[in-house]
């Protein structure tokens, strides 16, 4: 299983700590950009999960587009 985890800059080296001496937990720091992208891709997720359940509405693609 995968678990992803926010922790505060003042507790990380603490849980870095604890992690390491857990023999069946295996890990990897992300950089500050991968972090903001899966953060973006879970609100994109949830934004469409919304849309599905009629909570939100989407824009249509052409309005999309002509955006750019």
């Amino acid at each position: 299983m995968k678990v992803l985890i926010e922790v505060q800059d003042e507790q990380a080296g603490f849980l870095m700590e604890l992690l390491k001496n857990l023999p069946f937990i295996t890990y990897k720091t992300l950089t500050p950009a991968k972090a903001q992208f899966l953060e973006e891709l879970r609100e994109a997720v949830d934004n469409v999960k919304l849309v599905k359940q009629g909570k939100l509405m989407a824009r249509p693609l052409k309005e999309v587009l002509d955006d750019l």
